[in-house]
């Protein structure tokens, strides 16, 4: 929960970009770690997939940049629905502690931005 919360304020760190395009890079990192560890488990199939997966959340955290930032929320989210599926099937070995805590980064995260949205703070400000 602190992670996430502190995702959200990444934007404080580096004030000179907008928050959405902060939100954008930190969703990209994120999304590119499988990669990692798909490179780790070692079997060509996952790699494939887990870089295909990666490159759409790359381009959807890009869309984010300049769209609604309602896209940021939605990406978020998806990405913890992602990191369940991932903990439920084990596709990607040795990951047995990562996708619950990054689905937890990410859905509070998302939860976060979601108030900060109906409050109407701006993010391409």
């Amino acid at each position: 929960m602190i992670i996430g919360t502190g995702q959200v304020a990444s934007p404080l760190a580096v004030w000179w970009l907008t928050p959405s395009t902060v939100y954008a890079f930190g969703l990209a990192v994120i999304a590119s770690v499988y990669i990692g560890f798909a490179v780790a488990d070692g079997r060509t199939k996952v790699l494939v997939v887990e870089t295909g997966v990666a490159a759409v959340f790359i381009v959807g955290a890009a869309s984010a940049v300049t769209g609604p930032a309602w896209i940021l929320f939605a990406w978020l989210a998806t990405h913890g629905l992602k990191d369940l599926w991932q903990h439920r099937t084990k596709f990607v070995r040795n990951t047995r502690w990562w996708p619950p805590f990054c689905a937890t980064v990410d859905f509070v995260a998302a939860t976060i931005l979601a108030v900060l949205l109906v409050t109407g703070t701006g993010f391409h400000a």
